[in-house]
């Protein structure tokens, strides 16, 4: 690497893969701070479910940006950036980063930038939901290129996240999302030396990580996270409800389904999850050197 440039490592992978104990190696072998990039390891309350590293492995070493948001809110990439930029100004320019998670989309914004689109109000966002509720997917996209044209021709399916997303954005400002898009900033690690690997473990070795590491969570402490979360009585549109383990413990906690069948199902939406994480690395990091 360059020495002559702020040095970062970039560690991606899908989930249960291994990434957190890499980084922490690397970390303690080369010195440096470990930097979250996942959008679910933000958020309190859910250490255990989210998998975030435990307090014996934070004490080894320096870990920034897990568990800081509180699970109330609403937390876009747009602000993960600025929470970035905050922590790199308080860091000696010679301290290596090492960044690690299973967020695709913010590796891609922390190298080839973001839109800096304005935060929406949740009345607008939750009024959209509402409205396209009972649309088909060839009515919502209409909808959409009405009123953002640009962003409906980027959409190859009426994804509902994404299309609540657009409209909610021009709403609130009168401005469409790919507007915002056109003229988005440089990346945080433009000049940096970045090295990156995506870790890409086995399908079946992956697949029996996940189904043991979620039936230890179900026996330390992920119940009470979520008995916790649930006390909050929050939005169940917040991301942090949408957590996988999150809507399965709370149906078992409510007597409607039995201890397995919450395990069953969340091992299900994890080994989904981990499924669409391989895609999106393999379509959008390619050309990152894979760890098998």
């Amino acid at each position: 690497m360059d020495s002559g440039r702020r040095r970062a490592v970039l560690i991606a992978g899908p989930t249960a893969s291994g990434k957190s104990a890499l980084a922490l190696a690397r970390a303690q072998v080369g010195g440096g701070v470990i930097i979250n990039t996942d959008a679910m390891q933000v958020y309190d309350t859910l250490r255990v479910v989210t998998a975030r590293p435990s307090a014996e492995d934070e004490a080894l070493a320096e870990h920034r940006l897990y568990g800081f948001v509180p699970a109330a809110t609403r937390f876009s990439t747009g602000r993960y950036l600025d929470a970035v930029r905050d922590v790199l100004a308080t860091l000696p320019e010679d301290m290596p980063l090492i960044f690690v998670g299973g967020t695709g989309l913010y590796f891609d914004a922390l190298l080839n930038g973001f839109a800096d689109v304005p935060e929406v109000p949740e009345a607008v966002a939750l009024a959209v939901q509402q409205e396209i509720a009972a649309l088909d997917g060839a009515q919502r996209l209409a909808l959409l290129m009405r009123e953002d044209p640009e962003t409906a021709a980027r959409l190859k399916v009426a994804d509902p996240q994404r299309l609540t997303r657009a409209l909610a954005v021009k709403r609130a400002t009168g401005n469409t999302l790919s507007s915002y898009q056109n003229s988005q900033h440089a990346g945080l690690l433009a000049g940096f030396a970045c090295e990156m690997l995506v870790l890409d473990p086995d399908r079946d070795l992956l697949r029996r990580r996940i189904a043991q590491r979620f039936e230890a969570m179900f026996s330390s402490g992920a119940v009470e996270e979520v008995e916790a979360l649930m006390a909050q009585h929050l939005d169940p549109q917040l991301p942090a409800m949408k957590a996988i383990g999150v809507r399965e413990i709370g149906e078992w906690l409510a007597g409607r389904m039995s201890r397995a069948e919450a395990i069953s199902l969340s091992v299900i939406a994890t080994q989904q999850y981990a499924k669409r994480q391989r895609t999106w690395f393999r379509n959008r990091m390619g050309d990152w050197p894979r760890l098998h």
